[in-house]
């Protein structure tokens, strides 16, 4: 199956290891750049865009290309597979965070027809309501589940 990962930045040991385990068992698997263009076209670290980006003002428009690149990029990789898979650890003290982007992801997923796989529990989040409305399958950690 070709699966995307989707999921905070913050995560991206997790993601790395969850994609070789998904290609273990046989997956193909799309996850975003490791890496985008500064305001000079130099190549950065994506985790370095990202501190970045925390920071950046609202006319740094260099900063919201790459956000803008980022998003249709993943857009094209969910669109590309037959099912995405959400990694949703704990970040900013909320228990299996899901961010803005994310459910942007699973709302283009779902629309898609896509399957939508959720590795832990849904979060209690102001938009539960929402995550739980695109019918995630839910995996409870294990990723033998995906087929």
């Amino acid at each position: 199956m070709k699966i995307t990962i989707c999921g905070s930045i913050a995560f991206q040991n997790e993601i790395l290891s969850v994609k070789g385990k998904l290609e273990d068992l046989g997956h193909e698997v799309g996850i975003w750049p490791s890496e985008v263009k500064d305001e000079n076209g130099k190549f950065i670290p994506v985790q370095e865009y990202y501190k970045i980006r925390q920071t950046a003002n609202n006319d740094e428009k260099w900063v919201w290309d790459r956000k803008a690149e980022a998003v249709m990029g993943h857009f094209n990789k969910v669109a590309w597979s037959d099912a995405i898979l959400v990694l949703n650890y704990d970040k900013n003290n909320i228990k299996g965070y899901i961010g803005g982007n994310t459910l942007m992801e699973m709302g283009l997923a779902f629309f898609l027809k896509k399957k939508i796989y959720l590795l832990n529990e849904v979060p209690e989040m102001s938009y539960k309501e929402e995550i739980l409305g695109v019918k995630p399958i839910m995996l409870n950690g294990d990723l033998s589940k995906v087929q």
